[in-house]
C-alpha cells in the first residue's frame, strides 16, 4: 500500500494542534513533545506536524508566511458542515465560502461541496465532500 503523508512545519505547534485538533476534528496519533512534533489523522487523512527549530527541519529555502505557498491540500470527507460551523463559531476567515464546483473528468463532471481555509501558519486547505456525477455540459 502506497500513501501521502505530508509533513507541515509550523511556528507554533500548541497554536496548530488548535487548529487542526479542535477545529477540524484530527485526532493525535502519536507525538514526541521533546521535538514538538505530532502525528494526526482524521478518517483516512494523515498529516504531520512539527515546530520549526526542534527536530530535523528539512527546508529547501528560507520560509516566509504564508508557508505552502503554491500548494492547496484538498481534503475529503462525507461532510464537512459542521467544520464550517465550528470555524464560524470562532470567526476563522474562510479563504474562499462553501461553493458548489463541477470539474470535467471526461464524459462527465464529479460535484464536490467546497471551502478553503488557512491554518495558523498559511497552509492553504481545500476541504471537499463529493455531491455526485452529472454528463459533462
Amino acid at each position: 500500500m502506497s500513501k501521502l503523508v505530508p509533513e507541515l512545519l509550523v511556528s507554533d505547534l500548541h497554536a496548530s494542534l488548535a487548529f487542526w485538533v479542535d477545529l477540524l476534528d484530527f485526532k493525535i496519533l502519536y507525538d514526541r513533545p521533546a521535538e514538538r512534533f505530532a502525528y494526526l489523522r482524521q478518517g483516512s487523512i494523515e498529516l504531520m506536524l512539527e515546530e520549526m527549530g526542534h527536530g530535523r527541519n528539512w527546508v529547501a529555502d528560507e520560509l516566509q508566511k504564508p508557508y505552502g505557498r503554491g500548494i492547496n491540500f484538498q481534503m475529503e470527507a462525507d461532510d464537512w458542515s459542521m467544520t464550517v460551523a465550528k470555524l464560524n463559531a470562532q470567526n476563522w476567515p474562510l479563504y474562499l465560502a462553501p461553493e458548489d464546483k463541477w470539474y470535467r473528468v471526461g464524459d462527465v463532471e464529479k460535484g464536490q461541496r467546497q471551502f478553503l481555509v488557512q491554518d495558523p501558519d498559511g497552509y492553504l486547505l481545500r476541504l471537499a465532500q463529493p455531491i455526485g456525477e452529472r454528463m459533462a455540459q
